[in-house]
């Protein structure tokens, strides 16, 4: 497996060799390019580090906490921790930075450094290709003996997590403690598996149901929160008559609801719920990627807001809702990003925010997923040989639907009157993602079959 080095970090799969997979010397060499150029000029010498459960969790750690002390940075290490968490300990600790040790919804054999500035988000694209450059250089010194930096291990951010979600003036406990939800619980064996049973409680829920919550990094399935991989849940929302299912992925930045019946909410749909909550009780844009569903623009249009795209990718969404200053916003893969608490992806926000919601609806989830926007979405790929020129194939499908309208900032969007089709090249491998969304599947399909056939016409 090839190593990725994309906007979103650097990840890649354990063992094997440098270069080709995430192996003690990568993660070395941009351990260090990383701490160098997030301490360059800053006023702080700290950065903070956390990890999820994955079992190469430790040793990656062990390996970044060295690095870094090596170069003369303090650490504040907070351990099993979550990513949203990570991002909210760094301005709280004044860091210069932070590290998350997670491959997100990736399998168990992968690992990944995900990069944060002061503020607790992630580096810009800019940034990244710095670190990069300077990791493979090598064009560094490391310290002196008498000046390693020092490292202070801090396992209170679970609490002062779940204390701010609870600050929120948009959380509401009471009502949730007064809606005496019973509350079923799938964290894949990461640390989901300690923070979201933990916000619960705190929220006044009796009755927690966890399936999956050993934080011990053996993922019971796959890790990625989708329907086909979430079946142990529906089956413990059905046997327990549970209201809802909860499920992460193993760093808890994407989050998607189980209905009452043991079918899911819809990844898509965890923002649209959560917005038409927050839309509810002030006024505001909101923001998500160009693939995702248009019930948030419906939902947004109908509460007297304007919906804005971005162009995929946590740091292009969070750059456009401060852009457009956007009350609410994030992906369609389960991504909450409420400013009012921070710019970052945080599933523990979005289970507040939607049971305050739901308490105060005072419906079942089933019931209050009919009355929202009705949309179905389907999900191809073409795979392309590597040396077919893509930015040329997307340039003539931009002209054949040029009298529609459609959006270039990220591969090609095209948006019909029922239908939308969103064509993007693949950063890590010769294919073309196709996301189609209709009223129905049969229509979000179609189109997407359409589009396909024209591809390979010119292919052809």
């Amino acid at each position: 497996m090839t190593l990725i080095k994309s906007i979103s970090g650097i990840r890649g799969t354990i063992g094997g060799r440098a270069g080709e997979n995430l192996t003690p010397i990568d993660i070395v060499k941009f351990t260090a390019a990383f701490g160098k150029i997030i301490t360059q000029g800053a006023t702080s010498r700290t950065i903070v580090v956390g990890r999820d459960a994955r079992v190469s969790g430790d040793m990656v750690a062990r390996l970044v906490i060295g690095t870094l002390q090596s170069i003369g940075i303090d650490v504040v290490d907070l351990g099993l921790s979550t990513t949203p968490t990570v991002e909210i300990a760094v301005p709280l600790e004044s860091a210069a930075g932070g590290i998350i040790l997670t491959a997100s919804h990736n399998p168990g054999q992968w690992n990944a450094l995900k990069l944060l500035n002061a503020q607790g988000e992630f580096i810009s694209d800019v940034e990244g290709q710095e670190v990069l450059a300077l990791g493979e250089s090598l064009e560094f010194d490391f310290a002196e003996y008498n000046q390693l930096g020092k490292v202070r291990e801090d396992d209170s951010y679970l609490q002062k997590h779940i204390d701010a979600v609870l600050a929120l003036p948009l959380v509401d406990a009471a009502a949730i403690s007064q809606a005496n939800f019973k509350i079923a619980v799938d964290a894949v064996n990461s640390s989901g598996g300690i923070y979201i049973p933990a916000l619960l409680k705190a929220l006044g829920v009796p009755t927690i149901y966890p399936i999956h919550c050993a934080p011990n990094g053996e993922f019971p399935h796959n890790p990625e929160p989708l329907k086909e991989h979430l079946v142990d849940l529906s089956q413990a929302v059905i046997e327990n008559k549970a209201d809802l299912g909860i499920a992460v992925d193993p760093d808890v930045d994407r989050l998607v609801f189980m209905m009452e019946d043991g079918e899911l909410f819809g990844e898509e749909y965890t923002l649209v719920a959560v917005a038409d909550y927050i839309l509810s009780q002030k006024s505001g844009n909101t923001v998500s990627n160009l693939s995702s569903t248009r019930a948030l623009r419906d939902v947004t249009v109908h509460h007297g807001g304007q919906y804005y795209a971005a162009a995929v990718g946590e740091v292009n969404v969070v750059t456009k809702m401060k852009e457009v200053n956007a009350v609410i916003g994030g992906e369609g893969n389960g991504g909450i990003i409420y400013p009012d608490s921070h710019y970052g992806r945080d599933a523990l926000v979005g289970v507040a925010l939607f049971l305050t919601h739901l308490a105060k609806l005072k419906q079942k989830p089933s019931a209050y997923r009919a009355s929202l926007p009705q949309y179905y979405m389907s999900k191809n790929k073409i795979t392309l040989t590597p040396e077919l020129d893509i930015d040329s194939l997307l340039s003539q499908m931009q002209e054949k639907y040029a009298h529609e309208t459609h959006s270039t900032i990220d591969g090609l969007k095209i948006d019909f009157e029922h239908e939308w089709v969103h064509l993007r090249k693949s950063n890590t491998e010769p294919i073309i993602r196709i996301y189609s969304e209709g009223k129905t599947p049969e229509a979000a399909e179609d189109i997407a079959q359409k589009i396909i056939s024209e591809i390979q016409a010119i292919i052809a």
